[in-house]
């Protein structure tokens, strides 16, 4: 029986056991080896039971796992793929054992896995509530369990801005200090935001940093007046669209050139977002001015830019633009068409279709944190049952990067608020991103997701109880 959310591509068992046991070792690559041992609480050796060698995949970020009767081998040629090896064997323990083995039989099988999209991402808003470093980490290591490997960090909006910006001060002094609800705010240094990159790598997760721009502003410009044409103070409530840039200033585009260099120059990754949604303060005229300014400095900085779907208005945009389509799974006016758009224009498209995709949604009627504005509640069913090919005509898996779940904070102040709207449902858009096309059944994925929610029990990490 496959047991492993994400499922695996293809999965052989055979009759028998091999028992994994406190004395057993782990060996071979030195990284994914010590990784597993520490994981798992077992010693290095070099002759180990359990062995995690660099050899060759299929496809990118592949592995193969293999339990014989006589140990474990897993193989990939890519560190990455050693990584998801190791959290497939994860899933394959009792839940009781998922940080530490004591004795636990694992069936003979055979696995060969490799992901559907080359992007599978979560995205976190800090700029609603803020979050800590140590809260981000957490979260982090709580998506890497199901293969997720970008996190969307929401960075700027009305009610703070969470990112030093050594050119414009007052961003984080006068712009971090408010949050929704008015309990307090907050920001991360240069060296915080480092810290938090270097941690994702080491879990092979690449932070996507996002400034969104020229609407959800008001936090910047309580910090900088002259970037607005209108009066401005600190906003701690939850409504939107009502912000804007000052879109003919060119005070602005030394901001947005100044901002998207020094967040260029903080993230290795190939990622920056500029968002572009919701501007129902700015004229169409003036966003389409603004588009094309911004994201041609935008793209002097040398990323790959992502923009929320109604930046494709625009058919200015930098050759390769990545559109995130955010509306639902019947396209709202126009969606569609502006979701095209980045594909004529040379760029891919990531999936989130918030009526199943986004996290912070009610489960039912009765959830007490969240929202339900996205054609909600939005129960596990609806989260796993629709298909990113399936929304836009003319958008396939040929024009697909991938897929992410949003997690908007409006009415979640704590990460343990966090985890609960996340998760069991992550497991959903997950296993989409991951698994091959037309392999989901609902029926098959629920004792998945029952013996997965046993091990988030063991890990701590909270969650939505599937019989509530």
């Amino acid at each position: 029986m496959t047991t492993v959310i994400p499922a695996p591509v293809r999965r052989i068992d055979s009759s028998g056991t091999f028992t994994l046991t406190r004395e057993s070792t782990v060996g071979g690559d030195p990284a994914a080896a010590g990784y597993v041992a520490v994981m798992l609480g077992l010693s290095i050796s070099d002759d180990p039971t359990v062995e995690f060698a660099l050899g060759s995949s299929s496809a990118p970020e592949g592995y193969t796992l293999r339990i014989t009767s006589a140990g474990i081998r897993a193989e990939a040629d890519s560190a990455a793929g050693l990584f998801y090896a190791a959290q497939t064997l994860r899933q394959l323990l009792p839940a009781d054992q998922a940080t530490g083995v004591t004795s636990a039989a694992l069936p003979i099988t055979e696995i060969e896995d490799y992901p559907r999209f080359a992007y599978r991402g979560a995205m976190l808003d800090v700029a609603r509530h803020f979050f800590g470093v140590d809260d981000v980490k957490k979260f982090i290591d709580n998506i890497a369990l199901l293969k997720v490997n970008h996190l969307h960090l929401h960075l700027t909006d009305d009610q703070g801005w969470r990112i030093q910006i050594d050119s414009w001060p007052e961003l984080t002094k006068a712009g971090a200090t408010t949050e929704v609800g008015g309990t307090g705010g907050g920001f991360y240094s240069k060296d915080q935001y480092r810290e938090i990159v270097r941690y994702a790598a080491s879990l092979f997760i690449t932070i996507v940093p996002e400034i969104d721009l020229p609407g959800h502003t008001n936090a910047a410009s309580v910090a900088y007046p002259e970037l607005s044409d209108i009066p401005v103070s600190p906003y701690e409530g939850v409504e939107v669209g009502f912000s804007s840039l000052a879109i003919r200033s060119e005070t602005t585009y030394t901001f947005v050139d100044d901002v998207i260099r020094e967040m260029a120059a903080l993230t290795p990754g190939p990622y920056l977002h500029l968002g572009g949604d919701e501007s129902l303060a700015t004229t169409d005229d003036d966003f389409l001015y603004f588009i094309e300014r911004a994201t041609a400095i935008a793209a002097t900085h040398g990323k790959t830019l992502i923009g929320w779907h109604e930046m494709g208005r625009s058919t200015a945009l930098p050759a390769g633009t990545v559109g995130q389509y955010w509306s639902f799974t019947t396209p709202q006016e126009g969606a569609d068409e502006h979701t095209l758009s980045f594909v004529r224009q040379g760029g891919p498209i990531i999936m989130s279709p918030a009526d199943v995709a986004y996290l912070d949604i009610k489960y039912d009627a009765s959830t007490e944190l969240g929202l339900t504005w996205a054609d909600g509640p939005t129960s596990i069913a609806e989260s796993y049952e629709w298909e990113p090919t399936a929304i836009v005509p003319g958008i396939g898996e040929a024009q697909l990067l991938g897929v992410e779940a949003p997690i908007w904070t409006e009415t979640l102040a704590t990460i343990a608020d966090v985890e609960y709207m996340a998760f069991p449902r992550l497991a959903s858009i997950a296993e989409i991103a991951w698994s091959p096309a037309g392999t989901r059944d609902l029926d098959e994925f629920t004792p998945r997701l029952e013996r997965f929610v046993g091990m988030l029990d063991a890990l701590g990490i909270q969650h939505h109880r599937l019989d509530e």
